[in-house]
């Protein structure tokens, strides 16, 4: 498709042939002349991403709480982080953190007796819907919509792809799920709808292909692959000409856009090459113990490495505006899985059981610091992305939390929330606002949509607003609702 003709160049515009397709990110020619950036139709709404953390925090037990593991000493805008705060890695983008503590996910907690014991098989569904799931094996599923697809099926029917699911570790338990739950509780931060969840993608090239795919048909791109040619290639009298039409600094824009394109896809093919090979990843992580021989050839068995791959492919997705909503889920409920450069060798799921052991609180307080640090990575690139008059970041609100609290106790109180970017002017940063005791998580959810362009006055089991927009200068106990 050849990119559309007038008196600017379109948002929607793609380059390609052959079946290939590469949208644009911004670029100055889209805007009118005479026209500022905001003003123009071009504008796009407030992206979102939501990012969900199993099994809680360290500072959601009441030891780790006292010590700052996850809140911050100090609220509003007077608050500090602790030298062994889980929030540490992310102190670079203070300005653009909003720390929601002390909230609590209800409706992930057991309502009669039969649920109890089915915390891990309840809570991935209950983050994004804050809803309580129905109890069923069977096909009459039902708990709520999510909160991203709310925002997709308001914003995002206009896009390449509506909504985009992403997670990290393989997700089909097998053999069913516990405490009479289908596993679609268990596996599904998307719900469309109450009774439609929505299946994640967990393999790069998949993701890339579905982005960025050069052919018609599936024999048509793994016949490409086979050609050991970057995609781009396919497209060089394209790419040329859309360049000698563009300006300047559209012409670095563009061809720095490119070369990250170029640069994830050989990423892709360096990790299956090196998969293929048998050869391991750097990080010694492991399902359990030694290698990850189970992982199919296109998925890292470094979860740093993945994440990161995931990552990039989400800001290339978000930058051409091909998406606005994202979730990713970044592990899976009583995950066995090591992260020796945490700096323990227990399993998450071993670590989260501590016991309230001063210790061992430690010790999965460093897999929580460990995890959270990846997240520094996307927020510097979306912070690096130009977009219209600001970054990525300026433009996004990124939703990283966790519907557990205290993982030893199976709990869902003083669950873990983390409100990332400005969204478009609806997230101030710089703040920390810990909820009086008893709050729903549904509570921050209500402003923050309203924020993006929501109508909204509910939420799940919301009884309340949270105040996210606390101005500058100002330092507040928090807490209302």
């Amino acid at each position: 498709m050849g990119f559309i003709t007038g008196k600017h160049l379109s948002r929607r515009a793609f380059i390609g042939r052959m079946g290939a397709g590469v949208a644009l990110p911004f670029l100055s020619a889209m805007v009118p002349a005479g026209r500022t950036w905001a003003a123009s139709s071009e504008a796009t709404p407030t992206r979102l991403v939501c990012i969900e953390e199993s099994m809680g925090c360290a500072g959601g037990s009441d030891w780790g709480d006292a010590r700052y593991l996850f809140a911050p000493k100090g609220t509003g805008r007077d608050f500090t982080l602790a030298a062994d705060s889980q929030l540490k890695p992310l102190e670079a983008y203070r300005d653009y953190l909003t720390i929601v503590s002390n909230t609590d996910c209800h409706m992930a907690d057991p309502f009669n007796a039969d649920q109890i014991g089915g915390d891990h098989d309840r809570s991935t569904a209950v983050f994004l819907t804050q809803a309580h799931p129905k109890q069923t094996q069977g096909s009459d599923i039902h708990i709520g919509t999510s909160l991203d697809q709310l925002h997709a099926q308001r914003f995002g029917q206009d896009t390449v792809l509506p909504s985009l699911e992403l997670c990290i570790e393989e997700i089909d338990r097998g053999g069913g799920c516990a405490y009479n739950y289908h596993c679609a509780y268990t596996t599904s931060l998307a719900w469309a709808s109450p009774s439609q969840p929505l299946p994640a993608i967990r393999e790069p090239r998949a993701v890339f292909e579905r982005l960025f795919g050069a052919g018609d048909t599936e024999k048509d791109r793994s016949d490409r692959r086979r050609t050991d040619r970057s995609m781009l290639d396919w497209m060089v009298s394209e790419v040329e000409r859309l360049s000698s039409s563009l300006g300047a600094l559209d012409r670095v824009a563009l061809d720095e856009y490119l070369q990250h394109i170029r640069e994830v896809e050989r990423r892709i093919q360096l990790m299956e090459a090196r998969t293929l090979s048998g050869e391991s990843g750097e990080s010694g992580e492991s399902g359990g113990s030694g290698e990850m021989p189970e992982a199919p050839s296109g998925i890292p068995d470094s979860w740093e490495e993945h994440m990161q791959l995931m990552f990039d492919l989400q800001v290339l997705a978000l930058q051409t505006d091909m998406t606005r909503v994202i979730t990713l889920k970044t592990g899976f409920d009583q995950s066995n899985r090591t992260f020796p450069r945490s700096g323990t060798t227990k399993s998450i799921h071993g670590a989260s059981h501590h016991g309230n052991v001063a210790d061992d609180i430690m010790d999965f307080n460093k897999i929580n610091t460990y995890r959270l640090g990846a997240v520094a990575y996307f927020l510097e690139k979306m912070k690096n992305t130009v977009d219209g008059d600001g970054s990525l970041l300026d433009k996004t609100a990124i939703v990283w939390g966790s519907p557990m609290g205290d993982s030893n106790l199976h709990n869902h109180l003083r669950c873990p929330l983390l409100l990332m970017g400005h969204a478009n002017g609806a997230l101030a940063g710089g703040l920390h606002v810990r909820a009086t005791e008893g709050t729903p998580m549904a509570n921050a959810f209500v402003p923050l949509m309203q924020g993006m362009g929501h109508e909204m006055e509910s939420f799940g089991d919301s009884n309340g607003s949270l105040d996210l927009t606390v101005p500058r200068g100002v330092a507040s106990t928090g807490g209302g609702e």
